[in-house]
Order: structure tokens, then sequence, then C-alpha cells
């Protein structure tokens, strides 16, 4: 784990108490860590297992070949 001293304004220090109390972390740096993960996820999301279980199964299902997709589904374009 790596200890650092920082410098922040007023209002990020307000935030990051607001997150501190909100989630019931024992200190600021678990809400730093925690709003980094958030960023990160936001940023390269990872595909979450149920979605990988759903994709493998449909990708098992039967295929229709579509000549025209409008028509089949009665959209007009």
């Amino acid at each position: 784990m790596v200890q650092a001293l920082v410098t922040l304004k007023e209002e990020t220090n307000k935030v990051l108490n607001v997150v501190k109390a909100k989630h019931d972390f024992k200190d600021k740096g678990e809400a730093i860590e925690y709003i980094v993960n958030k960023f990160v996820e936001l940023e390269e999301p990872e595909l979450k297992e149920e979605f990988i279980s759903k994709m493998q199964k449909v990708q098992k299902d039967k295929l229709i070949k579509v000549d025209n997709f409008a028509k089949r589904y009665g959209l007009n374009v």
C-alpha cells in the first residue's frame, strides 16, 4: 500500500467526506479508492459474468437468415 500526502480544495474535501459517510468508510483513503474504482468502471467496463453466460447461450442458438429485415419485422423504411 502506498501512502500519499495530498492537498485538496475545500469542495473536494467535502465531497470525500460525503462519500466516506455515505458508504461508511473508515477513512478518506477508502473514499478515494471507491471513487477511482468507479471511474475505472466507467472508462473500461468489464463484461459481467451473467452477460458472458447469456452471450454464450445465444451463440449456440439457431440462426435465421433474413433477406429483408424491414419487411420481416414490419418496419416502414
